[in-house]
């Protein structure tokens, strides 16, 4: 696959906007990092993003997350590892990555408010909206991953 363009240099006003929405929900919006890499990763499994899940997985164990951890996020449901909390953030993050098919319905939303603030709740939907933008980006321009010297050494 070819990269189609390159965004970074054809629109850098785009660009700038995105960072900065990206610099908020990640950065200032008060989520923690845990919530932050779970949303990203799963949001780019579903979209199929092959550049984001590499980047993601490797922010998250980086950060200190378990490699089982990070590997259970695309089957979460059949999971033991991810508390009540991750399943509502989890169940939200698939709601609006599938928005056509989900309409983000009360089942997806409402487990949310046992565990996050009306606040948190609007910058975790920032999040998964500002996600879903990057995924679009790497998707559509068909972005190139790259590919670590011990993948092609094995």
């Amino acid at each position: 696959m070819k990269q189609r363009l390159n965004y970074t240099q054809d629109a850098p006003e785009a660009l700038k906007a995105l960072l900065a929405l990206e610099n908020y929900s990640s950065k200032q919006s008060g989520l923690e990092p845990r919530i932050i890499h779970l949303l990203k990763l799963r949001a780019s499994q579903i979209n199929g993003c092959a550049y984001c899940v590499d980047m993601h997985s490797k922010e998250a164990r980086h950060s200190g997350l378990s490699p089982q951890w990070i590997n259970m996020v695309s089957v979460w449901r059949e999971s033991p590892v991810f508390d009540a909390r991750e399943r509502a953030v989890l169940e939200w993050t698939e709601a609006l990555t599938n928005l056509p098919a989900s309409m983000a319905p009360d089942s997806a939303f409402e487990p949310l408010k046992a565990f996050f603030t009306n606040a948190q709740i609007v910058n975790l939907t920032v999040a998964i909206g500002t996600i879903n933008i990057w995924n679009r980006i790497a998707v559509g321009f068909r972005l190139q991953h790259p590919v670590d010297v011990e993948t092609r050494a094995a």
